[in-house]
């Protein structure tokens, strides 16, 4: 078939195998912004109070600064005590760990966000502290 100037090249239809790898590529890039977007999320707020009790800095190759504290159990009277609760936290910021282990078996006042799903680098829990205070 021989081509005349004005007409344009014929156009190839793409392979079976560039069309699936296109939609694959496209289908794992939405889902990691749809992940990342999910992991960075808040999905609540707070604060919470108790004697805090432990401090570290753990993990394998990602460190992440780990605490619990306290909160403490409530006697209901006639004998009914709720057991105590421990509050495990994270926190990714180095001045809040300093002030974590200046505070150690103290009572203090966590300021902190829940996400939904926290990514391995973030830390072992999904609640992240921003900020902390002690009780007077």
């Amino acid at each position: 078939m021989t081509q005349t100037p004005n007409t344009p090249p014929p156009v190839k239809p793409k392979s079976k195998l560039k069309k699936f790898a296109g939609i694959t590529l496209l289908i794992l890039v939405l889902a990691a912004v749809a992940y990342y977007f999910v992991c960075g999320m808040t999905y609540s707020d707070g604060t919470r109070s108790g004697v805090l009790t432990k401090v570290s800095r753990k993990g394998y190759f990602f460190k992440t600064y780990e605490g619990e504290i306290n909160i403490g159990g409530i006697n209901q009277g006639e004998g009914t005590i709720i057991p105590l609760t421990i509050f495990k936290f994270s926190t990714n910021k180095k001045q809040i760990y300093d002030s974590l282990e200046v505070y150690q078996g103290r009572k203090v006042v966590l300021k902190y966000r829940q996400v939904i799903k926290n990514f391995v680098w973030q830390g072992e829990t999904d609640y992240f502290v921003d900020h902390v205070s002690l009780v007077k």
